[in-house]
């Protein structure tokens, strides 16, 4: 599994004009993506690393100070735009297989204790949010 995760000031999610998913203040937004040999075991430790990760003001987490997050479900997280003009999607894992595990990183976060807001798996969402540092990292597991 992989994620991009943003230390964000507030971030939503729209779909067909319709905020599905919103935080505000502090906390992070998750794009995370899912390939083919990834398990819930990995979803359980993706959900572990980031209620953890400690990229908050004051070197906090999510655990620390109860920040939300924000989580998306992003294929092209697993694109490949190494050879030509377009990217290939090969990588990425199918809807099917994809989902479930994107829902599992929501649950196991929702166990430990975090507030998630999700978009809508396979929607087009426009996501918008107020990067603070600007913060990014690139998580994998």
């Amino acid at each position: 599994m992989r994620a991009v995760v943003q230390r964000v000031n507030g971030a939503s999610v729209l779909v067909d004009g319709r905020t599905v998913g919103e935080i505000v203040g502090e906390g992070l937004c998750v794009l995370v993506g899912v390939t083919h040999d990834d398990t819930p075991a990995k979803a359980a430790q993706l959900a572990r690393k980031l209620w953890s990760l400690r990229v908050l003001g004051d070197e906090k987490s999510c655990s620390d100070v109860g920040a939300p997050l924000l989580v998306i479900s992003q294929f092209t997280l697993y694109g490949d735009a190494r050879k030509g003009r377009r990217p290939t999607w090969n990588a990425a894992a199918p809807g099917r297989v994809a989902e479930p595990l994107v829902d599992e990183v929501v649950a196991r976060l929702r166990e430990l204790g975090a507030r998630v807001e999700t978009g809508v798996f396979g929607a087009d969402m426009k996501v918008s949010l107020t990067n603070d540092g600007p913060f990014t990292v690139l998580l994998e597991v």
